[in-house]
């Protein structure tokens, strides 16, 4: 069990590192040049609502340094747009700038090729069981972190 468990950890991270690969062969194949790999997830993270930073840290996709930093290179590049919110003005209120949506459009068409290539591939892989492990993993690692469990 200890050496599947290191395995499997092992194996998340390589994946991570592949799949912001992936994303970085989408960007050159669209010509996009000015952001990288991890930007690019943070606007598809963000879609087409209205959050603020801590949401997003909440959602424990970012750090709070490093979700700042990617914050303002996309909002230089405008991708996004960021503006105090009228409700609570120390909050930073973050949306999609025409520029961000239009890429994330263009990538989750390529989100679509990929799974389609996931869908064809022989054998295909069990896309629901992998999900419903790695949800059971995320939420055992959760409560680890939040209630020492």
């Amino acid at each position: 069990m200890v050496e599947d468990y290191r395995e499997m950890t092992r194996l998340i991270e390589r994946l991570h590192r592949r799949f912001l690969d992936v994303v970085r062969v989408e960007l050159d194949q669209i010509g996009v040049k000015d952001i990288n790999a991890v930007q690019a997830l943070l606007l598809v993270n963000i879609g087409e609502e209205e959050v603020n930073v801590r949401e997003l840290m909440a959602r424990g996709y970012y750090q709070g340094s490093n979700a700042s930093y990617n914050l303002k290179k996309l909002e230089q590049k405008h991708y996004l747009i960021q503006e105090k919110s009228e409700r609570d003005r120390r909050a930073t209120m973050i949306r999609l700038s025409e520029k961000g949506l239009d890429l994330i459009e263009r990538l989750n068409k390529s989100e679509e090729a990929q799974a389609q290539k996931l869908a064809n591939s022989d054998p295909a892989p069990d896309m629901k069981l992998i999900r419903s492990a790695l949800r059971q993993i995320e939420r055992i690692w959760a409560d680890q972190i939040h209630f020492g469990i």
